[in-house]
């Protein structure tokens, strides 16, 4: 695979060490990680509506259900068997397998107890769509980039337990209509997110062999922080700002 960015020649010919590979890589989560997006801090801190969070609750079901297509879609382009076994629980945690039910049910736990119409959100009609490009363009992402670069992608789940911490204690804190048997999502990814990322950091580290390979892994984490932020661009700009664009759900209609 080659590896060509308009400033290579600006890049450092000397590999980054270990250690510094991966504060480069944290670094890019200190910056761009959504947990800083005021939307979030609303959603967090109890400053949202019902209707609100529901909006947020359907836009993000576009995302849960993306990810298992782009680990399918990364699995498709592997040769080595081992990595292809790693990566195949990834697919299982959000889709399940036999009676375990898996991240994407979960997930339609919530919007349910939200009082989505579980149709109406698998259909995601009424997604933003911005949201919608925002995770076709992380799929495409991982199916066209080079192996380790895809993998790299993946590394914003670093970051995820402390915004999942954060989430189960102040959406139960701040709002009467959450409670715990809603949250399973977020508790169960407690310990599926630390597992995959120790393992993405791993691969990495062992597989950008260079510099510029190095970068290039830094720079897929900012892409997917960038995905994350639009998503909640474009769920601020609808649903705070009240720009609302045609056939996106509505808050106070039926949509069923």
């Amino acid at each position: 695979m080659s590896y060509s960015y308009p400033d290579d020649a600006s890049i450092p010919s000397e590999p980054l060490s270990r250690d510094e590979f991966e504060a480069a890589i944290r670094a890019v989560g200190a910056e761009r990680y959504h947990d800083k997006h005021p939307f979030h801090k609303m959603l967090h801190g109890g400053e949202l509506s019902k209707e609100q969070v529901q909006a947020w609750a359907l836009n993000r079901y576009c995302y849960q259900t993306a990810v298992p297509r782009k680990d399918a879609a990364l699995m498709s382009r592997v040769h080595d068997n081992d990595l292809r076994r790693e990566w195949m629980h990834r697919v299982v945690d959000h889709d399940g397998l036999d009676r375990e039910t898996g991240g994407i049910e979960r997930w339609l736990v919530l919007t349910d107890g939200l009082g989505l119409d579980r149709n109406y959100v698998t259909s995601m009609r009424g997604a933003l769509p911005a949201t919608r490009f925002a995770v076709e363009a992380y799929v495409r992402y991982v199916r066209e980039e080079p192996l380790v670069v895809a993998v790299a992608s993946s590394l914003t789940e670093l970051f995820a337990p402390k915004i999942h911490k954060e989430r189960i204690a102040g959406m139960l804190e701040n709002y009467e209509f959450i409670d715990e048997s809603v949250m399973t999502y977020f508790k169960r990814r407690l310990t599926q997110a630390p597992r995959d990322a120790d393992f993405a950091l791993e691969y990495i580290k062992q597989n950008a062999r260079n510099r510029i390979e190095q970068e290039a892994c830094v720079d897929a984490v900012r892409f997917k922080c960038n995905v994350l932020w639009a998503q909640l661009d474009a769920l601020h700009h609808a649903y705070v700002c009240g720009h609302i664009p045609p056939g996106a759900f509505r808050p106070g209609e039926m949509n069923g």
